[in-house]
C-alpha cells in the first residue's frame, strides 16, 4: 500500500537502509565527482572542495579540458544571463544590488598537487578552460582537485539561490565538466534548464546549520550532528545534475511507490495524503510501463520545477476561477513534472541545440496520459458546462486540444520558428510553451501517420536502449525507419527542420459509378502527408492517408455511399486553415458555412462564420463620457487573416451615437525579412468638444520587415501610407471655432526601431500633403540603462514645412512645441479641446516634446529641438529641453525648459514638474499645480505590450 508521510529528519533515518548504494557496483558511468560543501547561510556562501574524474571516451587527445561554472553566470551585468534578462525586459537582476548576484572564487585548480592553468572563455565567463599538466589519451582519465567559493544568488532571478527567508535551492551549483565528443560542448547559463553534462557517480558531504532540512535525490548514506551544525552523506550513480534544497521547514512528503520514491514539496491543500499517495502511484506506474524504468531510487519533484515550466493556460487563473478540482491540478503537477524529470535524467540529447526531441516527448506522455486517465477532460474544465458558456465552441474542445492551440497562436502570427532551432535562439513564448507542443503534436500527428502501436513500441525501445546514453535527433529517426516501411522524411525536414505550416483543402470532387474522383490541394510548399475521410451522416466510413502532394494531387476511391469528404477529420494534424477542409459529394452548396452569433470571442469553429458581440464599455473622452455598446467582429482567439470590427456606441454626455469600425486583410510573408503586408479602411466618429464631432475616414496600406534570421531581435521597420478624410461638424453650443475647412492629408511613414531594455533606439520619418500645405519631419529616440542603474534618455526632433498655404491666423496645421493639435486624430487626448484643468495638462510626446506650456507654442515654417533625461535616483530624472523654431514673417526663436520627471512605467505613466525655462523658475510662479504634465495610457492594447514584450 501507498503511504504518505512528512519528510523529515526523523524519517530520514528511517528510510536510511533503504535508500543506500553500494558504490562499487557495476555502472554505466565512468566519471566521478566528489564534492565536500560547507554552508555559510548567513554570508550566502558555499565552501567546496571538490574531485573530478573524467575518462576521454573518445580516439583524440585532450590537452586541456572545459569546465561549467554556472554559478559564475550571476556575477555581472553584461554575463549572457544578464543579457538574456534584458532581452525579455526583466529588470530584476539588473536593479538589484550587486550583493544579490553571486559569483564565484576560484581558489585553485591542481592535477596531482601542481596547479593548472586556467581562466574563463571569452565572452563565457561561467566556462572555465583548464590547462592539463599532462595529456590524456584515449581510454584514460584525468583527474582534478578545485577549491572555491560560491556566493549564492537571490532566487528571484531563477528561482535558484537563497530566497528572503534563507531557505535555499540549488541547481547547476558546483563545476561540472563539459561534454566532448570529437569538440567541447559548452555554452554559457541562459536560464533554459539545459546545461549538458556527461552521466558521472556522485558522492557529496554536505555541512550545514542544525536547524535546517537537507533534501536530494541523492541517495542518503549518513547524517552526522556537530555540536553547531550537521554533515549529511549522499551518493548516486549515472547522474546528470544533483539538485540540493536546504529549508528551515519540513513541508516536503516523500511517496513510496513500487517504482521509485517521490520527494515533492507540491501541494493542494484539499487533496488528502491518501488521495496524493494514489495519484502518485498512478503517475510513477505509468512511466514505468510507458516510458521506461526509472535507473534511480528517488525522483525529487520540487514546486519550483514546476513553476519553472508550468501548464500555461487556465491553471494561471486565480484559485476562485479555477475550473479544475485541485485533485486534478495536483496530478497534472506531478505528471507533467515527473516526466519532464525522468526523460532529462535518462535521455541524454543536447539541451540546447536538440532540445525538441525531450520536450516533444514530454508532452506526448502527458497528452496519452490525459487521453487514458482523462479522456473526456474539456478544456474549459467545469466551466463547459457552465449556463452562457457551454454554447461556446471553446466547451466543445478536450484539453489535449490546447497544444495544438498554443501552437498555432505563434503560427497565425508568423512568430513561430524550427523546433530544431537551437533553444537559445528561440524566442521565449516558443521556448517555454509552442515549440514544446508543437513538438508533442507533432509526435501524435507521426503516430497516427505510422499507426500509434508502431511509435509507441519504438520511442519504448529507444528509451530503453538507449537510457544514460548520448543520443541525437538521428539516432531516433534511424530506428523510427528501421521500424515502418513509410517515407518519414517529410517530419524531420519540414515538420522538425522548418517552419512550414500545412495547409490543404479539397479542390474538387466527380463522381464516376462507383467511384469519387478527388483533388486535393497542397497550399504550403512541403511535402506532409494528410488524412482523408469519407464521412455519411456524420460517420467515419474509412480513413486513408494521402501523400505526396505537390501542388496538387488526383487520386480516385471508392465511394462506398460516403455523403462527403473531410480531410484532417480528427484534427490530429496541427492545420493552419481547416475552413476549406470538406466537400460534398452530391455537389450541393455543402460548403457554405451558416452564421453563426456568440456573444463575446471565441475559439474559430470551422463549420461556422462566426460572428461575435461584445458589449462595450468606454471612456475614450471628457465630451462624450461614457460610451455604451457594442462591437460585432470576426476576431477569434486565433488571429485570422481578414477581419473587420463595427462599433455603434451611445456616449452618455454628448447624447450622441459615437463609434467606429474596420476591415483590414493582412498576408503574412515567410522566410523573408518582409514580415507582412496589409490594407485595410477605418473609421470612427466622436466627440472632440462640447457639441463638437469629427468623423474620420482612412484607407491604408503597410509593410513591415524584420530580421528572419533572428526573431529575438527587437529590431523592426514598418512602411504606412494612408489617406485620412476628416469632416468636423460644429453645434451651436460648441466652444471652439473652426478656422480652417474640412480637410484631406496624405500620409506616409517609415519607422525602424530597435527596442531594447538596455539601448532603446527608435526613429521616423514622415511626410504629409493636403491641398494647402506639405510637410516632412523626422524623429530619434534613443534610450540607454548604465550598469550603474542610471538612464539616460536622448530625443531629437526635426519638421519643416514644404509649403504652407494655410490660414495665417490659425497654427491648427503648425508644429507644436509642448501639444500638437492632433488634426490626424492619432493620440488618444482625454480633452483635446481643454485650455485649462487637468485635462489640458496631459501630455503626448510628440513633435517639439517640451514640457512646459511657453507664450509661442507653434511654428508654421519649421521647428527643430532636442530632449534629454537622466536617473537622479530610481525612477527620478532630471529633464532638459532646448528648441529653435521659425514662425513666417518672424525671426527663429531659441527656447528651453528643464525640471524633474518621475519615469515611473516609460511610455506608459509619466509625470513632469518644470523647474526653470524660458519663463524663469517656474517652480517659484503662481498656479504652479496647473503647470505639471502628465502622460498616461489607459488603452487596454497599448498595455498588452507590457506582457507581449517579455514574450514575442
Amino acid at each position: 500500500m501507498t503511504v504518505s508521510t512528512p519528510f523529515n529528519a526523523v524519517s530520514i533515518r528511517n528510510i536510511l537502509f533503504l535508500t543506500v548504494v553500494i558504490f562499487g557496483a557495476e555502472t554505466f558511468a565512468q566519471n566521478k565527482i566528489g564534492i565536500q560543501a560547507d554552508f555559510n547561510i548567513e554570508q550566502k556562501l558555499i565552501s567546496i572542495n571538490q574531485v573530478i574524474e573524467y575518462q576521454n571516451n573518445t580516439r583524440d587527445t585532450l590537452t586541456e579540458i572545459y569546465l561549467n561554472d554556472w554559478s559564475n553566470s550571476y556575477s555581472t551585468k553584461n554575463t549572457p544571463l544578464a543579457t538574456r534578462f534584458a532581452e525579455e525586459f526583466d529588470t530584476k537582476f539588473h536593479f538589484a544590488k550587486s550583493d544579490d548576484r553571486g559569483f564565484t572564487n576560484i581558489t585553485s585548480i591542481k592535477e596531482n598537487g601542481n596547479e593548472l592553468y586556467h581562466q574563463y572563455v571569452e565572452k563565457h565567463p561561467d566556462i572555465l578552460k583548464v590547462i592539463l599538466s599532462d595529456a590524456v589519451f584515449p581510454g584514460e582519465s584525468y583527474k582534478i582537485n578545485l577549491s572555491y567559493n560560491v556566493v549564492m544568488p537571490n532566487s528571484t532571478f531563477t528561482d535558484y539561490g537563497i530566497d528572503k527567508n534563507q531557505n535555499i535551492y540549488l541547481k547547476y551549483w558546483y563545476i561540472t565538466p563539459a561534454v566532448y565528443d570529437g569538440r567541447w560542448e559548452y555554452y554559457s547559463n541562459k536560464n533554459l534548464e539545459d546545461l549538458y553534462v556527461p552521466v558521472a557517480d556522485i558522492s557529496m558531504s554536505v555541512t550545514y546549520p542544525k536547524n535546517y532540512l537537507l533534501v536530494s535525490e541523492l541517495n542518503l548514506i549518513d547524517v552526522k550532528v556537530n555540536p553547531q551544525s550537521q554533515t549529511t552523506l549522499l551518493n548516486g550513480k549515472n547522474r546528470i545534475n544533483s539538485t540540493l534544497v536546504l529549508r528551515k521547514s519540513a513541508d516536503f512528503n516523500f511517496i513510496q511507490t513500487e517504482n521509485f520514491t517521490v520527494l515533492t514539496d507540491i501541494n493542494e491543500e484539499d487533496v488528502e495524503k491518501h488521495e496524493k499517495a494514489i495519484i502518485v502511484d498512478r503517475i510513477t506506474n505509468y512511466i514505468s510501463e510507458n516510458i521506461g524504468k526509472y535507473p534511480h531510487e528517488q525522483m525529487l519533484i520540487t514546486t519550483t520545477d514546476y513553476k519553472k515550466e508550468p501548464l500555461y493556460g487556465l491553471n494561471q487563473l486565480p484559485s476562485f476561477l479555477r475550473p479544475f478540482s485541485d485533485s486534478f491540478q495536483y496530478e497534472l503537477k506531478i505528471a507533467k513534472t515527473a516526466i519532464s524529470h525522468y526523460l532529462e535524467s535518462t535521455l541524454l540529447t543536447n539541451p540546447r541545440s536538440d532540445n525538441w526531441l525531450n520536450n516533444g516527448l514530454e508532452i506526448y506522455f502527458l497528452m496519452k496520459y490525459i487521453d487514458e486517465f482523462y479522456p473526456d477532460k474539456k478544456l474549459l474544465g467545469s466551466l463547459a458546462d457552465v449556463w452562457g458558456i457551454r454554447s461556446f465552441h471553446a466547451a466543445d474542445l478536450k484539453f489535449n486540444e490546447r497544444y495544438p492551440l498554443f501552437y498555432m497562436e505563434m503560427a497565425r502570427g508568423n512568430n513561430d520558428q524550427p523546433i530544431s532551432m537551437a533553444k537559445d535562439s528561440l524566442i521565449k513564448f516558443n521556448a517555454n510553451i509552442a515549440g514544446k507542443f508543437k513538438a508533442g503534436v507533432g509526435l501524435t500527428y507521426l503516430g497516427d501517420f505510422m499507426e500509434s502501436e508502431t511509435l509507441d513500441s519504438t520511442i519504448e525501445s529507444f528509451l530503453r536502449d538507449n537510457q544514460l546514453k548520448k543520443v541525437s535527433t538521428k539516432e531516433f529517426e534511424n530506428q523510427l525507419k528501421l521500424r515502418t516501411d513509410k517515407n518519414i522524411d517529410w517530419f524531420f525536414k519540414d515538420y522538425i527542420g522548418t517552419r512550414k505550416k500545412m495547409d490543404f483543402k479539397i479542390k474538387e470532387v466527380k463522381t464516376e459509378a462507383d467511384s469519387l474522383i478527388v483533388t486535393i490541394k497542397n497550399k504550403r510548399k512541403n511535402n506532409m502527408p494528410v488524412s482523408l475521410f469519407r464521412i455519411k451522416d456524420d460517420s467515419i466510413i474509412s480513413k486513408q492517408w494521402v501523400e505526396h502532394i505537390d501542388g496538387e494531387k488526383t487520386i480516385t476511391i471508392a465511394k462506398n455511399d460516403a455523403d462527403k469528404l473531410v480531410l484532417n477529420y480528427d484534427h490530429v494534424i496541427p492545420e493552419f486553415n481547416l475552413r476549406d477542409n470538406w466537400k460534398s459529394v452530391d455537389g450541393s452548396f455543402f460548403n457554405n458555412k451558416p452564421i453563426q452569433f456568440r456573444l463575446f470571442k471565441d475559439f474559430e469553429d470551422p463549420n461556422y462564420n462566426q460572428v461575435f458581440l461584445m458589449p462595450l464599455v468606454e471612456f475614450n473622452n471628457i465630451y462624450d463620457g461614457l460610451t455604451l455598446g457594442a462591437k460585432f467582429y470576426n476576431k477569434t482567439v486565433l488571429r485570422k487573416g481578414f477581419n473587420y470590427r463595427l462599433s455603434p456606441q451611445f456616449a452618455t454626455k454628448s447624447k450622441s451615437f459615437t463609434g467606429g469600425g474596420s476591415a483590414y486583410y493582412t498576408q503574412n510573408v515567410e522566410n523573408s525579412n518582409l514580415y507582412n503586408w496589409s490594407l485595410g479602411f477605418g473609421g470612427k466618429y466622436n466627440a472632440i468638444a462640447e457639441d463638437a464631432f469629427v468623423t474620420v475616414l482612412t484607407p491604408s496600406a503597410s509593410i513591415s520587415f524584420r530580421n528572419d534570421q533572428d526573431f529575438r531581435s527587437n529590431k523592426f521597420q514598418h512602411l504606412n501610407l494612408r489617406y485620412l478624410s476628416i469632416k468636423r461638424s460644429i453645434g451651436l453650443q460648441a466652444q471652439i471655432t473652426i478656422t480652417e475647412p474640412d480637410y484631406s492629408v496624405w500620409n506616409l511613414r517609415y519607422v525602424n526601431s530597435d527596442r531594447n531594455l538596455i539601448d532603446f533606439s527608435s526613429w521616423y520619418s514622415d511626410v504629409q500633403f493636403a491641398k494647402k500645405f506639405g510637410k516632412v519631419s523626422v524623429n530619434y529616440e534613443y534610450r540607454k540603462l548604465s550598469e550603474t542603474n542610471r538612464q539616460f534618455n536622448f530625443r531629437f526632433f526635426a519638421g519643416a514645412f514644404l509649403y504652407n498655404n494655410t490660414n495665417v491666423e490659425s497654427d491648427y496645421f503648425s508644429f507644436a512645441l509642448d501639444r500638437p493639435t492632433d488634426y490626424l486624430f492619432d493620440y488618444n487626448y482625454l480633452g483635446r479641446s481643454e485650455s485649462s484643468g487637468i485635462f489640458s495638462q496631459q501630455i503626448i510626446i510628440a513633435e517639439g516634446g517640451f514640457k512646459s506650456q511657453l507664450p509661442v507654442e507653434f511654428a508654421n515654417q519649421w521647428m527643430t529641438t532636442m530632449s534629454s533625461s537622466y536617473s537622479i535616483w530610481k525612477y527620478i530624472e532630471a529633464y532638459g529641453d532646448i528648441g529653435l523654431f521659425k514662425n513666417q514673417d518672424f525671426r527663429a526663436d531659441f527656447v528651453y525648459d528643464s525640471g524633474i520627471r518621475l519615469n515611473l512605467v516609460p511610455d506608459y505613466f509619466e509625470v513632469f514638474f518644470p523647474v526653470y525655462s524660458s519663463l524663469g523658475w517656474e517652480i517659484t510662479q503662481p498656479e504652479y499645480e496647473q503647470k505639471i504634465r502628465f502622460k498616461i495610457t489607459v488603452d487596454p492594447q497599448v498595455l498588452l505590450g507590457l506582457f507581449k514584450r517579455k514574450w514575442y
